[in-house]
């Protein structure tokens, strides 16, 4: 890592003698209509992101009904699709051309979106999470790449930065917009989401159409065919072995912020009371506020993960600033050490704004760390190559949103399913039969423990399950994963600076 470490110091004296409307001024046009783009294709995708957990488990208010396992196996392949065919599109794109990569992205997620309107069963969800991710998949290197090619050692801090910020007004917009457009229990309307995603998308064909200007690229990448540009892709990222030991490194922290999306609407749903926190909204006199919240008047989990994206459009400029001065791996390592405090932080509790308050640290640390990560890939990068390292950058997405799905859904069906440990309590401490307990379905089984409880509401059945069966176990041990990146990244860096430091070798002198 002694590359990283000669990359990150000259990064850290670059910014302090340029002032930030001088780092603004000299950030390219294509810097402004990548962030549009980014903004557009965010709120898209988060928008279906947001409440896709709950429509694919939900068995009540026309959710389809699958398992956790099974939808864990559609993210798994969703995400290997998503972040590991940028390892080669990105090649593509600097081959064939980046508004190419564009339309082909467009059309690809539409189609996606549309069909998961239209999906009911779990290999249509599939096709629909393959579709998506390969449109989002060619979407991200021409957008990432002209992002870093519009962008220099002196502004690139802040450039990051404010990218990051700008596509999280989409992230931030898109769960409360899709809150409020998938209904509620009594009337459910969650195919408004899953279109309203593919009209948003459609719009960014006007930017890319009218206003994107096509990055200056090789010409002798043009003349590749296809082989040969995935070939020197793999071997581009192969021979830089720094790189890739970072990027194996920091996956850890991309499987604790996935599963924050994937899994932890679902836990929220199940067994968090975010009454306190509906009650807050409850009192914005503003009518739409009311799509926020369910029927009893809890908040909808989607909006509490929402807190996530509010955090950092409202702190990622101030603190991209405050670490502009800082090497950039000491901020990847306090922002990964933040998070994974708020990750594990935000299941112990069944309490709502306790939950909430851990989902604001842990993007604290996302702050810290994500754009610093995106700023490393993008400035350690060669010239000729922005994009095709950007793509690398999937990498450890790859890595933690595949790995976390395939382990968090059958660890939340053994260990947190409430389902599940609904049926256990009702046979161990009430003796029913394997027979009964399989006639009960969604709110009937539930129903029925609470009358077995004395009559009690969902919240009481929900403490007592919780106190006798710990699904909150669950989190610590995701969260060991992302404990032992960090002290991988510590490490790494560690010894990166003493491999620095080191004195040099006396070069040997030419004889006469």
């Amino acid at each position: 890592m002694a590359e990283e470490a000669k990359a990150v110091s000259a990064e850290g004296a670059g910014t302090k003698s340029v002032s930030v409307l001088e780092q603004v001024r000299t950030m390219g046009f294509n810097f402004w209509i990548a962030n549009v783009m980014e903004a557009f294709e965010r709120l898209a995708f988060f928008g279906v992101r947001a409440v896709l957990p709950l429509y694919m488990v939900g068995t009540s208010g026309g959710g389809i009904g699958l398992s956790m396992s099974e939808k864990g196996a559609i993210y798994m392949v969703w995400a290997l699709i998503q972040c590991l065919v940028p390892m080669v599109s990105g090649g593509y794109t600097e081959a064939y051309g980046y508004k190419k990569s564009l339309f082909v992205a467009f059309c690809l997620n539409i189609l996606g979106y549309v069909t998961m309107a239209n999906a009911r069963t779990f290999w249509m969800m599939m096709l629909a999470g393959c579709l998506v991710g390969l449109g989002t998949a060619l979407f991200k290197p021409p957008v990432q790449g002209s992002v870093a090619k519009s962008l220099n050692e002196k502004n690139s801090g802040l450039g990051f930065g404010l990218f990051y910020w700008v596509v999280n007004i989409g992230g931030f917009l898109a769960p409360m917009a899709a809150a409020s457009a998938r209904g509620n229990e009594t009337a459910p309307t969650w195919h408004y989401v899953f279109y309203g995603a593919a009209i948003v998308t459609a719009i960014n064909f006007l930017p890319t159409i009218f206003l994107f200007r096509e990055p200056e690229r090789d010409p002798e990448a043009a003349k590749k065919k296809p082989i040969k540009v995935f070939t020197d892709t793999m071997k581009v990222l192969w021979n830089d072995k720094a790189m890739l030991r970072f990027l194996l490194i920091v996956s850890g922290f991309w499987f604790m912020f996935m599963q924050l999306w994937d899994l932890l609407p679902n836990f929220l749903d199940e067994w968090v009371d975010t009454r306190d926190v509906g009650g807050l909204l409850a009192a914005i006199p503003l009518d739409f506020v009311k799509g926020w919240l369910m029927a009893d008047g809890a908040a909808k989990p989607e909006i509490l993960i929402n807190i996530d994206a509010a955090t950092i459009i409202l702190f990622v400029l101030p603190l991209s600033w405050f670490f502009g001065r800082y090497k950039m791996m000491t901020s990847l390592v306090l922002g990964m050490a933040i998070g994974l405090v708020g990750f594990v932080a935000s299941g112990l509790t069944s309490v709502g704004m306790f939950a909430a308050i851990a989902i604001f640290v842990f993007a604290i640390g996302e702050i810290i760390c994500s754009p610093k990560f995106s700023e490393f890939i993008g400035m350690t990068a060669p010239p000729d190559k922005k994009a095709l390292y950007m793509g690398y950058s999937n990498i450890p997405f790859a890595i933690g949103w595949a790995a976390g799905n395939g382990i968090s859904g059958p660890l939340y069906d053994g260990f947190a399913s409430k389902n599940m440990l609904a049926r256990k309590y009702l046979a161990e401490h009430f003796g029913m039969s394997p027979e009964s307990l399989e006639s009960l379905k969604g709110t009937e089984l539930f129903n029925t423990l609470a009358a077995k409880l004395g009559g009690v509401d969902i919240y009481e059945v929900n403490r007592v399950l919780w106190d006798a069966y710990n699904p909150w176990i669950i989190w610590i041990m995701l969260g060991v994963v992302g404990l032992a990146s960090l002290v991988g990244m510590t490490v790494s860096y560690k010894l990166s600076q003493k491999k620095d430091s080191a004195p040099e070798a006396p070069t040997a002198q030419p004889t006469a």
